[in-house]
């Protein structure tokens, strides 16, 4: 079995920073991309940002410049870093992994519980 446990979220002041971080563990056979999603209320679950096995990133362009992700291959864990805040980046972040478990056959998509990230104006 999969799991993505994900931390780091709360409530910051805009312009401030937060860094989110999420672990996959369990049977895992090996991981392809991991990213970052949002959902905020009214509103459909988002991109914000991928990185794949070999470090290739993509960004949604509301956060380009603003947002850094990264990934620990040796520890399956991606992280976001998120700075300039503002009252718009308020959602559940919810973190992904395209992840082949061990004894399976083919990727899948797995997914995290979801953090929430409140930004104050």
């Amino acid at each position: 079995q999969v799991q993505l446990v994900e931390s780091g979220g709360g409530l910051v002041q805009a312009g401030g920073s937060l860094r989110l971080s999420c672990a996959a563990s369990g049977s895992i056979f090996s991981i392809n991309s991991m990213g970052w999603y949002r959902q905020a209320p009214g509103k459909q679950r988002e991109l914000v940002a991928a990185i794949t096995s070999v470090g290739s990133t993509n960004y949604a362009d509301s956060v380009k410049g603003r947002f850094t992700i990264s990934r620990d291959n040796a520890k399956n864990t991606v992280y976001l870093q998120m700075n300039s805040l503002k009252p718009e980046d308020t959602a559940v972040y919810y973190c992904n992994g395209h992840i082949y478990p061990d004894g399976g056959y083919y990727y899948r998509d797995y997914w995290g519980q979801g953090t929430q990230v409140t930004v104050s104006s």
